[in-house]
């Protein structure tokens, strides 16, 4: 499955929902934004229609995102579906890994192959500050649980996701890479991104950003199939249908991204 300008196609991103139990900063201002309806939400029954289609098409790569998407319940449910259908080679999720704790065991049970947890710092107060009320000692004891549980092993890694802020010093990071080798996990460094200004960067440790490159296609909470990040785009499956919804997005989706002025990135999924 290509696009227009031949790049093949074979990677879906879905945002299960909107939702966080966190406030970081460079994501949504403090006091939230107005939250989409649970009546708007594609079911998880939506979801897997439109992941069996989109597999049946070519995507062998599926990521889930949110917002945090282990505020939604029964996800579990979700994962052991989706990694039960023919074709998906790779089963992710993102996660800021607070709710790890408690479900762990349960994700890898379902089928989820691997893990990408966000962690900006390992400075209890700064983390505090950059997620606004986050516990970074529940992340820590999350990755340790996801260890446990059989992530982090060959052909299963753990990924940290540090967002790079204008004030993360060197010190900082030289603590997380040496965090990240001596816990066997792989640190992704992300330049802090603007949607409405179009400010991205290619993430060092990882493929996002690279547009020449580009694999990608995501799908929202609602409905929308967005070609790119960057971009105002987006194609409604209820209704266009999956197919309809799918052509239009590889039909249009753009050489490289621009700025995105109607999303916000827990709605996106990043």
């Amino acid at each position: 499955m290509k696009d227009q300008f031949g790049r093949k196609i074979n990677y879906l991103r879905i945002s299960v929902t909107d939702r966080c139990n966190l406030r970081c900063v460079y994501c949504m201002p403090e006091e939230g934004i107005p939250l989409v309806l649970h009546s708007q939400m594609l079911t998880y029954e939506e979801i897997l229609d439109f992941t069996r289609y989109a597999v049946n098409r070519g995507i062998s790569k599926v990521r889930l995102t949110g917002g945090e998407p282990l505020v939604r319940k029964g996800i579990e449910t979700l994962i052991r579906s989706l990694a039960s259908i023919p074709g998906i080679r790779d089963l992710s999720m993102t996660t800021n890994g607070i709710l790890l704790p408690k479900i762990a065991g349960d994700l890898r049970q379902a089928g989820l192959h691997r893990l990408n947890i966000s962690l900006d710092t390992l400075d209890p107060e700064r983390y505090k500050a950059l997620t606004r009320g986050g516990e970074l000692g529940k992340v820590l004891e999350g990755i340790r649980d996801a260890k446990k549980a059989g992530f982090g092993g060959p052909g299963s890694p753990i990924k940290i996701n540090c967002v790079l802020m204008p004030e993360t010093g060197q010190e900082e990071l030289e603590k997380l890479r040496a965090f990240a080798r001596k816990e066997n996990l792989e640190l992704r460094l992300i330049h802090c991104m603007d949607l409405k200004k179009g400010f991205f960067t290619k993430v060092e440790g990882g493929e996002g950003g690279d547009c020449p490159h580009c694999n990608r296609i995501r799908l929202t909470s609602t409905g929308m199939l967005k070609p790119c990040l960057f971009n105002n785009i987006g194609y409604d499956i209820r209704v266009l249908g999956a197919e309809k919804a799918l052509d239009a997005t590889l039909q249009n989706k753009p050489a490289s991204g621009s700025s995105n002025t109607c999303d916000s990135f827990n709605y996106l999924g990043g």
